[in-house]
């Protein structure tokens, strides 16, 4: 009954399934793939992350890991926790009695004045430079200051920062049409 739906050819034909779209075979690699990551499907020895960016695979201009730039992001947070510290006395991190809800948006508040000036003039934070990092346009270019605006309003809201493309950019990356890369 079901047989010209699924593919399965008229009785007496072989039952191996065939496919109405074109070129489409599916094996166990394309339901088990999603556990092992994007890169699972790509086996060939020319995929990388930022080829697709034209940036070379490791050293100077390749696109930085997930746990250099969050190393980068909490150097960050800890010279905006001291900054508040000493402006607006918020309590530091872990301290006695700890800061309230409202304590902890001036330390955000800080953060994103030091994105916002660092990366769109300079191209790069306190902590992207202690790290070896740099942001910059996709074309390589230095990033422009409405590029690190969006950049940095996205990462504020920390979601997209968390949310990768094939090439490991977060999603605030790709909004602003910026990549985080090695010096």
């Amino acid at each position: 009954m079901f047989r010209g739906c699924y593919g399965m050819g008229s009785p007496g034909q072989s039952t191996a399934f065939v496919s109405r779209y074109a070129g489409a075979v599916v094996d166990r690699k394309d339901f088990s793939s999603w556990l092992e990551g994007p890169r699972a499907r790509t086996s060939a020895q020319e995929e990388y992350r930022g080829r697709d960016l034209g940036l070379p695979p490791s050293g100077p201009g390749s696109i930085a890991g997930f746990g250099i730039r969050l190393v980068g992001v909490l150097i960050d947070w800890g010279i905006a926790a001291l900054i508040a510290r000493g402006i607006f006395s918020v309590p530091l991190p872990f301290a006695q009695p700890p800061a309230t809800g409202g304590q902890n948006f001036v330390v955000l508040g800080v953060f994103t004045v030091m994105h916002l000036l660092l990366v769109g003039t300079i191209g790069y934070t306190i902590g992207h430079r202690i790290v070896g990092l740099q942001v910059q346009s996709l074309g390589g270019a230095r990033v422009m200051p409405v590029q690190a605006v969006v950049r940095t309003i996205l990462l504020c809201l920390f979601i997209p920062a968390v949310v990768w493309d094939r090439d490991g950019r977060g999603l605030h990356d790709r909004l602003a049409r910026t990549v985080e890369v090695r010096i």
